[in-house]
């Protein structure tokens, strides 16, 4: 067998788990019937310290960004190396920045951060109820895109993976995507917008509106109900749980498959 037929079949696999979870945790009678209470804890902080949390990120982002430009000129880089590089420092500035505030600020200890074997097991299981409603919206929505005239293009950092082949820029690219990636915009978009809207909007307004500034803030038009489709699923494992590792673990399952199909080339 082929990679490529080896990934597909993978993603077909995984997409059956996906249906089947949904009846059995989502959709069936029983799941219904006993459906748990949110378990995420309120957030009551005011909106002036809620816009410094947004600060302390975008400054630990923008600093992380300088710093790279700074290194670069000690050592330039070709340009595929250069952005992987440059995605590398701007993801960990938004982490350090993430950090500021939730140490120094907060004082939220990292504990809280810590992956247990149950948010390996329900990561796991939210990813799989992710891939059915993702691939539903993308689908959908690309043909809204082609019915109204307008391009489907793929993500930059598609692209990248197509075209890196050195061992150590890929390794890096790969690091990003499956783990800062996934560390940092669920801290920010589900931990953060999401939780802090949640008692204060209509329940399905946070959700709508975090999973929206997540899509969104990815820049690419052809992804964006997808991307909003896990938004809303990252943001229901995480009230259900509680445990903001559940959706780290979810996400970066998510785009390290992803990874493997666009490598398999059946991705892109």
């Amino acid at each position: 067998m082929s990679v490529q037929a080896a990934a597909t079949a993978l993603v077909i696999a995984l997409l059956g788990a996906g249906v089947i979870l949904w009846w059995r945790l989502v959709l069936s009678p029983t799941a219904r019937a006993n459906r748990p209470a949110p378990c995420v804890a309120e957030w009551p902080i005011p909106v002036a310290e809620f816009l410094r949390f947004l600060l302390c990120v975008i400054c630990g982002t923008v600093l992380g960004g300088i710093l790279g430009g700074l290194a670069l000129k000690l050592r330039p880089l070709g340009p595929d190396a250069k952005m992987i590089f440059l995605t590398a420092c701007s993801q960990a500035g938004w982490i350090a920045g993430l950090a500021v505030f939730k140490l120094g600020v907060e004082r939220v200890p990292l504990s809280t951060l810590a992956v247990g074997r149950r948010d390996l097991r329900d990561g796991a299981a939210l990813f799989l109820l992710a891939l059915p409603l993702a691939l539903i919206a993308g689908l959908a929505w690309h043909g809204v895109l082609h019915a109204c005239g307008l391009p489907v293009e793929k993500q930059d950092l598609i692209g990248l993976f197509q075209r890196v082949r050195a061992p150590v820029w890929l390794t890096l690219l790969v690091v990003c995507g499956a783990v800062l990636a996934p560390v940092a915009e669920e801290l920010v978009f589900r931990a953060g917008i999401f939780r802090f809207l949640r008692t204060r909007v209509p329940r399905w307004g946070a959700y709508a509106l975090s999973a929206c500034v997540f899509a969104g803030l990815h820049l690419n038009l052809a992804s964006f109900a997808g991307l909003v489709a896990l938004g809303v699923v990252f943001s229901a494992g995480y009230e259900r749980t509680g445990r903001i590792a559940t959706a780290i673990v979810a996400h970066g399952l998510f785009n390290l498959l992803a990874v493997i199909e666009v490598l398999a080339g059946i991705g892109g």
